[in-house]
Formats: structure tokens, sequence, C-alpha cells
């Protein structure tokens, strides 16, 4: 497991902040979808719907913020993220219908894609030799602190009043104000000179653009832990209803635990194409045993839970350590912002699509759905070793603009 804090000073900094940051989001990831539709009253399809909004709106922010924060700074453009989420994830508490929460789960979806590629250069700058191995540090702290809120969460599910579910709220919001103030203590990073040639580059790199489509269908893994599996548990189970809970903290556990040392293993933008198929072949495997635990007795559906969601995050390690390596990998340092941010389409695409599609399959359709749900993973895993070496040989049969610039500012 993963020291708390690194030794760095900049480091430390980034890591407490995500760490406050992460006990806020374990609350709402653990039981924010249970809010909407459990305390606010809300139906599963138009919660469903209002995701899939808020994925859209966020996938044109994260681009644009990123590139912004590669031009003006990356520390106050990131900041300034976090104050939006916390101010629109306090507005959650008005959201009784479904247009409020439209607009509110909209501002929040965006703010966090924007805060995701606005954090990306300062990840690079502190990040040391192998940023992806920081980048992969951060997110082990990251599920310490999602632990952690899942823990309250599991408190709020099992008293299940809507005074409870809006503490939940505050508590997120003031979590990220925490987490914003935090970066004060942050050496500031000199925005980054533009180099020559087209303004957004990342959105003319087609391989890099279909590694992003693919990391995208992949990242909708994300939602079966938060969205998928606790609805099916909570009306389709006779497992308790704590083991929300439980099977977010197992989770996390294990990628706290592991995450680093699997991101080692994956030093290269190939084996991070062969870790994306490892990871389909695992969702495949959980998908098809959260199916079974529908029509069995409470002790069975319980360890058929766990025991899909230690597979789930296996596959989880392996592809969260091949984006981890291909993302930074095949961006230039130059514009680091700005194709992190293309990268988080990937993520938006997932927020959009995510948690419709798997309503719809797993919940709706029911257990033929999660057998479809985990062939779509395995499909994906196997096409991303292809889109992989697409995109080494376009990187080498491009001049790096930087690598321009520096030559002639040495001659």
């Amino acid at each position: 497991m993963p020291h708390l804090m690194p030794e760095s000073g900049p480091q430390r900094v980034l890591a407490a902040s995500n760490f406050v940051y992460t006990v806020g989001s374990g609350l709402y990831l653990t039981a924010g979808v249970l809010y909407f539709t459990q305390a606010a009253h809300l139906p599963a399809g138009q919660v469903g719907i209002g995701l899939g909004i808020a994925g859209l709106v966020a996938l044109a922010l994260g681009v644009a913020v990123g590139h912004l924060a590669d031009r003006r700074g990356a520390r106050g453009v990131y900041a300034a993220t976090l104050v939006v989420q916390a101010l629109t994830t306090a507005a959650f508490v008005l959201a009784d219908s479904f247009w409020p929460f439209v607009l509110a789960v909209c501002s929040a979806t965006g703010a966090k894609a924007a805060g995701i590629a606005a954090r990306s250069p300062l990840i690079r700058h502190y990040g040391g030799d192998r940023p992806q191995e920081f980048r992969a540090y951060l997110r082990a702290v990251t599920n310490v602190g999602i632990s952690l809120g899942a823990l309250g969460a599991g408190w709020v599910v099992q008293v299940g009043t809507l005074t409870a579910y809006q503490l939940m709220l505050i508590g997120n919001a003031v979590a990220f104000l925490v987490s914003a103030a935090l970066l004060a203590l942050l050496p500031p990073v000199a925005p980054v000179p533009a180099a020559g040639g087209p303004r957004w580059t990342a959105l003319r790199d087609r391989p890099y653009l279909l590694l992003t489509a693919v990391d995208g269908v992949m990242a909708i893994q994300f939602k079966v832990l938060t969205v998928a599996i606790p609805l099916w548990l909570v009306g389709a189970t006779a497992a308790p209803h704590w083991l929300i809970s439980g099977t977010m903290i197992t989770g996390t556990v294990i990628v706290v635990v592991f995450q680093v040392r699997a991101s080692r293993g994956v030093t290269s933008p190939t084996a991070g194409g062969h870790a994306y198929r490892r990871a389909g072949v695992a969702f495949l495997v959980s998908c098809s045993m959260v199916s079974l635990s529908a029509g069995v007795p409470a002790w069975a559906a319980a360890t058929l839970l766990i025991v899909a969601v230690v597979i789930h995050t296996i596959g989880e390690l392996w592809h969260s350590a091949a984006g981890l390596e291909v993302s930074f990998a095949l961006a230039p340092p130059h514009a680091t912002g700005q194709y992190l941010g293309v990268f988080g389409l990937g993520a938006g695409l997932a927020e959009a699509v995510g948690p419709g599609l798997l309503i719809a399959l797993c919940i709706t359709w029911g257990r033929p759905g999660w057998y479809a749900v985990g062939a779509l993973f395995a499909l994906t895993g196997l096409t991303a070793p292809f889109a992989v070496r697409w995109a080494e040989r376009h990187r080498h049969s491009r001049t790096p603009p930087l690598t321009v610039l520096e030559a002639t500012r040495a001659a």
C-alpha cells in the first residue's frame, strides 16, 4: 500500500488536495444515484437521461479548459473548477424535479471533466521522469479517500432519510472547497509557450482520437460499480443494502494496494494495449457473475457480488494502467492539458452514455443485459492493441513541435 504522502513538497500538496477531494467524492459515488432515485424520488430512467446529458456537456469543456490550463497556468484554472464543483454539488439539494436535476448535474459533471484536464499539466510538471507513475500514485490515494467516503455513504444509505442524503451532499461540497484551498500551497506552474502549427493539434490526431474512443467505451466500467451494481443489488437481489458500501470498499482497497504496482508493469504504449485486452476479459467474467446474483439466497448473492467486484477491480487496475500510459506517452509535452483533455473525452463518453446504457441493459432488461455489457468490454479490449500500434506509427512519423522549438533556441 502506498504511503499517504510522497516526500516532495509539490507532490505532497497535490496528494493532500486529491485526498480531501476524493473523500467527498466517495460519498457521492457510493450513494449519489440512490439520492436521486430514493430520496429525491426521480425515476431511474430520468436519472439516466440527465446523467447522459451531463456527459455530453462535459465533452467540450475538458478540451477547452485543458488548453486554457496550458496557456494560462494550471493551478488557478484547476482551483476554479473545484470551486464550481462545490457550488453545483450543494445545489443538488434543490434538485427535486427533472430540469433542476439536469442543470445541477450538467454543471457539476462539466466542472469535474474540466478539472481532470486542468490538473494534467500539474501532474506532468511535478511528476518526475514518469508522471504516469505519479498519476497512478494519485489514483491509489484517490481510492483511500473514496473508501473513507464510502463508509459515510453506507450510513446514509442505511438511514435512508432525506436529511441524511442532504448532509452527504453538503459534506461533498465542503470537501471540494477545502481541496481548492489546499492548492494555494502549490507553487504555480508557468504557462507553456504555444508551439507553431494548428492550435487544436489533439483534435487532428486521429490515432489518439481512436484511443480516446476505445478508452471511453472501457471507462463505462466505472459506472458498473457506482450505478449498475447499487441499483441491481437493491432491486434484483436479496443481498443486504449495506453491501453497496462493502462492494465499493472492496474495490477501493484493491486499487489502493495494487494500482501503482500494476502501472509499473505497463511501461510502454504496447504494454498498455495488452492491458486493455486483459481488462476486457476480466469485465466479461465479472458482469456474468453479477447476473447470477439474482434469485438466490442473500448469502449467495452477497458472495457472488463480492467476487464479481474483486474480478472487476482487477480489470480496472489493467484498464487504468493502460489509460495512464498511453494518454501521457502519446501526448506531446507542450500540449499536455489539451491532449489529456481530449483523452478525457473518453470519460465524458462514459458519463454521457454509460448510466443510461447500463440502466437500460442491466436494470431494465435484466440478466441478459449483463452478458451484453460484458461482451462489449471484451470486444473493445481486443481492438486496443491495434489502435495503439497505429498511434505509435503516427507518433514516430511526425516531428515533435517542442523538439523543433528547443533546437531553435539552442542554435
